[in-house]
């Protein structure tokens, strides 16, 4: 068994990690310089009080909760239900962040479900009542950068936009992982992109492949605007097929 998974077995070490990497994400945006592009568009959400679905990469994960952070509207982030979900709960809980346990269910693989069915109905709920989701349309274990069509079913069934989010930074540390998990370091600049509102329920001669395939281009476009920005080589999407 590897080293992570016995830490994951301990609940003790989990709060551990997860207060630590909780203590790192505020260290690097208090010692850092940001620059918000788009920030009307989350924005004009949060001054309406009206719901939606926040998608980002996976391996973009990290310096979430800083871009939430001051937001009137609930944030329930969708986590996978593998042991490094409950990490990354806990992780998420001091910046007031809530999780759902499970992954949006693929209409096309009923039969690997997972949880998704059950997550999905709660998904759906939680934008009824007026609060937003954030999920990770690769996750949790990819394809890197390439979109599961379950995050644009709950923005169709639940008639919300879907605004997708992205940051970088100069000073990182990019992971050799299968989603290129970006690591930002202290003392750097970085960027934070909010892409502009993308509607995938008003178009009913779209389908759910071309919806989905829209916002994984969109995401993949201010991804790498972003590592531009910071002066790096964009991060490539895994082949297809892999």
């Amino acid at each position: 068994m590897s080293p992570l998974k016995r830490l994951l077995r301990s609940r003790a070490a989990v709060r551990l990690a997860a207060n630590t990497i909780a203590l790192y994400i505020r260290l690097v945006r208090a010692t850092s310089r940001w620059q918000i592009i788009g920030a009307e568009h989350p924005q004009a959400h949060w001054d309406q009080r009206k719901p939606c679905v926040v998608a980002f990469w996976h391996g973009r994960l990290l310096m979430l909760p800083t871009a939430w952070y001051d937001s009137p509207i609930t944030m329930h982030m969708l986590i996978s239900q593998h042991r490094d979900g409950e990490l990354i709960a806990r992780t998420m809980d001091p910046f007031g962040i809530a999780t759902v346990r499970g992954s949006t269910a693929n209409p096309k693989k009923a039969e690997k479900d997972k949880g998704g069915r059950a997550a999905l109905r709660a998904l759906l709920g939680l934008l009824k009542d007026g609060n937003a989701i954030g999920i990770t349309p690769d996750g949790p274990r990819g394809p890197r950068m390439q979109a599961s069509p379950g995050v644009i079913a709950a923005a169709r069934l639940a008639k919300v936009p879907i605004l997708p989010i992205t940051y970088s930074a100069r000073r990182r540390k990019l992971f050799n992982t299968w989603d290129r998990f970006l690591l930002p370091t202290l003392f750097t600049s970085g960027v934070t992109i909010w892409g502009e509102p993308i509607d995938v329920f008003s178009n009913s001669d779209e389908s759910l492949e071309q919806a989905t395939l829209r916002v994984e281009a969109a995401l993949n476009a201010i991804t790498a605007e972003a590592d531009r920005l910071c002066g790096h080589a964009p991060v490539e999407p895994a082949p297809r097929g892999d």
